[in-house]
């Protein structure tokens, strides 16, 4: 049986862009661009008809912003996984972007293969951030909050939390820690599980908002 198609929603208020990210992507075996959206109304319009599995998400355009449309679909589709792909780097946009439920937020100076790497790993359940934007989100991380804020993680894991912001691999926090990628994976389920989240980038940005990191 053919494996189905990663099914990718473009929104982006600039043409050229949006076609030209069309054109590149439906050029890639395994993907199916299903609809452009030139303002975040459309995108959410579009997002709710069509169900995709991936949205790739500007973040600055007229009326509804990309952030408020994020908010809105996920409200009502949890399925879709949104991918922001912006030329904005400062902190506002990052973390309201990762709050909004962004899965990977990269900037437009990407390459093609990077974004197509990101998509497959998105659509995968992963979570991605562009090395700058993974420094900047580092740089905020100074530390834990309150004791009991931060009690409901061990020492380990709030470690291992920081590094995750940093956008450190598991691979690379076992060789950094000099524990097995095992004990790395666990770890990393564990932070999940008690701070009720599924994936990076909406662990470190709930951690972030209840205290137990600093931004």
């Amino acid at each position: 049986m053919e494996n189905p198609k990663v099914r990718i929603l473009i929104a982006d208020d600039h043409p050229v862009i949006r076609e030209g990210l069309s054109a590149m992507l439906s050029s890639v075996a395994g993907f199916e661009v299903v609809g452009l959206a030139g303002d975040g109304q459309e995108a959410m319009d579009l997002a709710l008809r069509l169900v995709p599995d991936i949205v790739l998400m500007d973040l600055r355009m007229p009326g509804m912003d990309g952030v408020q449309a994020m908010r809105l679909i996920h409200a009502q589709c949890e399925s879709i996984r949104f991918i922001i792909l912006t030329v904005y780097d400062n902190d506002e946009y990052i973390f309201e972007g990762i709050r909004a439920g962004a899965s990977a937020y990269l900037l437009k100076d990407v390459s093609r293969d990077e974004l197509v790497n990101a998509i497959r790993e998105v659509y995968r359940g992963q979570s991605l951030l562009h090395p700058q934007i993974a420094r900047k989100l580092f740089d905020r991380v100074s530390g834990s909050g309150s004791a009991e804020q931060g009690a409901v993680l061990t020492d380990r894991e709030l470690e291992i939390l920081r590094m995750m912001a940093n956008g450190a691999s598991n691979k690379q926090i076992a060789a950094r820690l000099r524990i097995s990628s095992h004990t790395v994976k666990t770890h990393v389920s564990n932070i999940y599980q008690k701070l009720e989240v599924n994936d990076r980038a909406e662990a470190v940005a709930k951690a972030i908002r209840q205290g137990i990191l600093r931004a």
